[in-house]
């Protein structure tokens, strides 16, 4: 079995809505994510999945957060009873959109591989990690 991860970065203000302190006002971070997937299966050349391509599918998820106030963006607004955008639930948003951009380079066994896990800091000593037991 391998794990394969590659990693990305975003700046972002949020708030906490119901959170007592300072993060209840409107802050920013620069955020880290790492996310990694794991295959038990090599192409003929013997990669599992390109560092590039899965960079850029990482990429192509987290470029709506960059630089903008998460609590403005569509999956954090009142439709889903303003969900906080905290680290867990910012990880969880990657994972959905990831997964299914990965499921979709499986098809025609491109690659054979199954997201892990995605690991999201807020700071350089603070992250999270969201991954989906079978």
């Amino acid at each position: 079995m391998w794990l394969i991860s590659t990693e990305a970065k975003f700046s972002a203000a949020h708030q906490l809505h119901g959170y007592s302190g300072k993060c209840e006002k409107l802050h920013g971070h620069n955020f880290k994510v790492k996310v990694t997937v794991e295959t038990d299966t090599l192409q003929e050349i013997g990669l599992g999945i390109d560092f590039k391509e899965l960079k850029v599918m990482l990429i192509d998820v987290i470029e709506k957060f960059d630089h903008c106030n998460l609590n403005e963006l569509p999956e954090f607004k009142a439709q889903r009873c303003d969900l906080n955008p905290t680290a867990e639930n910012i990880a969880k948003l990657i994972w959905d959109n990831l997964n299914s951009k990965i499921k979709s380079q499986n098809v025609g066994n491109r690659y054979i591989c199954s997201l892990r896990e995605v690991q999201v800091w807020e700071s350089d000593t603070n992250s999270v990690i969201y991954y989906e037991s079978e």
